[in-house]
């Protein structure tokens, strides 16, 4: 179900009475119907909008009954307003941007992709990252983006929560971008970038990355190590990065590790000692990569990425806490 606290300000309650108010709705307009009835899901896995979402895309109101939380037929209104506003992180900065989109209405799909469609040759794109404030958004596979990229700029690839955390980490939809993409993939990234309000794609690397490199550019490129080498070199001194969520971290991580959870990685840069290489992990790859990339834009380049994430650490023997049920935190 969705979060309570997105409508507070329009609906001046707080958002413990905006989860009572769920309550009585979903008891008295949701449960009551039969168990055959298709739901589709308003969002998807990965969103800021909820928690604990499924992926699939379909399903039976039978189902939801078993499975959902929030439709546990013996929960009380206490259980639920506690159980639905217990961890919520702050809501993502395009959020309320957003809101402001709907309300003042936005330029079409077909305008704002020809806008993000000019290409740009090496000189041209190096010159306009240079001379605006653009954000050279690499989009490429995490795989790509660590042998090689362009100096200073941020990935956020398509293959995972790219539009969340482009919404979470970027904190202006009005922010110039300039994309590094395979041209095939130029519309998808431009319109999934529009979904969360960024509309103001400025052009992207004709040519993509391999241009750049035929040019004669600078490249930079993020250390990356198995979980078996990392085992082998691991110390007690080793300085561990978790950037997974709170919740991922407590649930289990690795012994002596610190928690900066990617969604607040800029608040956490003092913490580095940046005389000694930070190892750097989230869950699979892919957000240990995002934080990488974040931390070498701002001068931060003893980095060492951890490939595969928590999920190869634990085929190593590296000592883990033990693990503990996110539900029972």
């Amino acid at each position: 179900v969705g979060r309570p606290d997105l409508a507070q300000k329009a609906a001046d309650m707080t958002q413990e009475e905006l989860a009572a108010t769920l309550y009585n709705s979903l008891r008295e307009k949701i449960m009551p119907l039969e168990d055959h009835i298709t739901v589709y899901p308003a969002h998807g896995a990965g969103s800021a909008c909820g928690k604990n979402m499924m992926k699939e895309t379909v399903d039976t109101l039978g189902n939801q009954k078993k499975v959902n939380y929030a439709l546990r037929a013996d929960m009380t209104k206490e259980e639920f307003v506690k159980e639905v506003t217990d961890g919520l992180l702050p809501p993502p900065a395009y959020f309320p941007l957003n809101v402001k989109l709907n309300k003042e209405g936005y330029d079409s799909i077909d305008t704002i992709i020809k806008k993000g469609s000019h290409a740009m040759s090496p000189d041209e794109f190096e010159r306009a990252a240079n001379e605006t404030e653009a954000i050279v958004l690499d989009v490429r596979h995490q795989n790509e983006f660590v042998q090689s990229h362009i100096p200073r700029s941020i990935f956020i690839g398509l293959k995972g929560d790219f539009a969340p955390w482009v919404g979470a980490l970027i904190k202006d939809v009005a922010q110039p971008i300039l994309l590094v993409v395979d041209e095939d993939k130029l519309e998808e990234a431009i319109t999934r970038l529009s979904r969360v309000g960024f509309d103001n794609t400025i052009g992207f690397l004709k040519g993509g990355f391999e241009a750049w490199v035929k040019a004669g550019k600078e490249t930079d490129k993020l250390k990356s190590i198995s979980a078996e080498v990392f085992e082998n070199i691991k110390s007690e001194k080793s300085q561990v990065v978790d950037v997974r969520k709170t919740g991922e971290y407590l649930s289990e991580h690795v012994v002596g590790a610190v928690n900066m959870p990617l969604g607040e990685i800029n608040d956490h840069l003092n913490e580095l000692n940046d005389a000694d290489e930070a190892f750097i992990h989230c869950a699979g790859g892919y957000r240990s990569v995002i934080a990488g990339s974040i931390l070498k834009s701002r001068g931060i380049h003893k980095l060492v990425n951890i490939e595969g994430g928590y999920d190869a650490i634990k085929e190593t023997k590296i000592s883990r806490t033990e693990y503990v049920c996110p539900s029972t935190l």
